[in-house]
């Protein structure tokens, strides 16, 4: 409705001045010949012939200049805005010439004026003027218009905009400021009203995840005990026992409860780092601690050594273990084969490689690898939680190392980037 007031007053405006600019145009006459005023000046002329002055003509009605001129283009007299005092400039101004008469001999003629240019140039200037007032103020209307249409409609999209992006994000704390009296007033209220409820349900859920996620960390730090106590047990026992079927069954109960704490281990730790409570203290240490690290995991003699070059390195002690047991542990699950530690020193790294015989995994899984919960193709039978290589990641990065995988002809790969210090 507004915008159809605008233009219908545009048209007005422009309408308007145009039939103005025709009117003032219109009564601009041309000036006329005047015979009778040309009749008076002529008689005048001939009955003061050699006395004409300026008090000759002070009762004449002529309004256009003259020139009076005798046979020899003398000026007799002018009027001040004659410009012209010979018969051939006149002729080509198109002014009016008349002859004077002396005893019925010609003794010179009046000039009259063709002041038709000058007019037409000045009707041009003015109807130039009235077309520039015009168009000046159909512009100013205009870039009223287009504030307007700012502050009532672009503005308060472009706030509505913010506000939907900030939804989209998750900020739900930032409300919708606009002013109600525009076009998208009458939604604010509705939509800072979604606002708060979208950011009361999503404390509701946080909470309650909080609240699951705490749970599950007590639960998992209460069954590490009793399993530990598992272990030891049988550990204790495989020391003691020589019946070789009760060792075996013994060996068993020991690589279950290993599997168990393991799982315990990464799902505690999953936890523990999703309530950002999970914390690493990464301190200088010599590369030889890697050796007691891959021994401590080589159970059945399958890791093979080469020699790790001795440098100081940036690791959480703890952490390190942990990784080093779930990439082996891996290993031993899904290859099944033999096990090659390589290392170097590169660009800043300690290099290390874990080089199992093994059939690798899918290329497509490659890049899931280290994702939360992610189990690959080759499962099938196998217990895991999908956690062990997302917590190693965690902690590699933490420690600014890095984590990655590759499959190779002969096996697979999984290197480990460890920082210098």
């Amino acid at each position: 409705m507004r915008l159809k007031l605008v233009i219908v007053i545009i048209l007005v405006v422009f309408g308007v001045g145009i039939t103005i600019s025709l009117m003032v145009i219109h009564n601009k006459n041309i000036a006329q010949v005047d015979i009778v005023a040309i009749n008076d000046i002529v008689k005048t002329v001939e009955k003061n012939w050699g006395q004409v002055s300026k008090e000759t003509f002070q009762n004449s009605d002529m309004k256009q200049p003259f020139s009076i001129i005798d046979n020899k283009e003398k000026v007799i007299y002018q009027t001040p805005d004659s410009h012209f005092s010979n018969v051939y400039d006149a002729i080509r101004n198109k002014d009016t010439i008349v002859d004077i008469k002396n005893n019925n001999e010609i003794v010179g003629k009046i000039i009259i004026r063709n002041n038709e240019q000058e007019i037409l140039e000045k009707m041009q200037s003015e109807l130039i003027t009235s077309i520039s007032w015009i168009f000046g103020l159909l512009m100013s209307i205009t870039i009223l218009y287009m504030i307007y249409i700012y502050r009532t409609v672009l503005k308060p999209f472009q706030q509505l905009q913010i506000f939907a992006t900030n939804v989209a994000r998750g900020n739900l704390d930032i409300p919708l400021n606009m002013d109600q009296n525009n076009y998208f007033g009458a939604f604010t209220e509705s939509f800072d009203l979604l606002r708060e409820e979208l950011n009361i349900a999503r404390q509701r859920e946080y909470e309650s995840n909080r609240s699951k996620k705490e749970l599950v960390a007590t639960l998992s730090h209460d069954i590490k005990t009793p399993v530990s106590s598992i272990k030891a047990i049988s550990e204790l026992m495989l020391i003691q026992v020589k019946d070789e079927k009760l060792m075996k069954q013994v060996n068993t109960i020991y690589s279950k409860a290993e599997q168990i704490d393991l799982l315990v281990t990464d799902m505690f730790h999953a936890t523990l780092e999703e309530l950002q409570q999970l914390k690493l203290t990464v301190t200088e240490e010599s590369s030889e601690v890697l050796i007691k690290m891959f021994e401590n995991v080589n159970y059945n003699q399958q890791i093979i050594y080469n020699p790790i070059p001795h440098c100081i390195i940036l690791i959480d002690h703890l952490r390190m273990q942990q990784i080093i047991d779930n990439v082996i542990s891996n290993s031993y699950k899904y290859a099944g084969t033999k096990i090659e530690i390589k290392s170097r020193i590169n660009e800043g790294y300690l290099e290390i490689n874990i080089v199992d015989f093994g059939n690798g995994i899918s290329e497509d899984e490659l890049p899931l690898l280290f994702n939360k919960y992610y189990r690959g193709g080759n499962v099938e039978g196998k217990s895991g939680s999908g956690l062990g290589l997302y917590i190693s990641k965690y902690f590699m990065e933490n420690m600014a190392g890095q984590i990655s995988c590759y499959n190779r002809p002969d096996g697979f790969t999984i290197t480990l980037k460890i920082k210098l210090a």
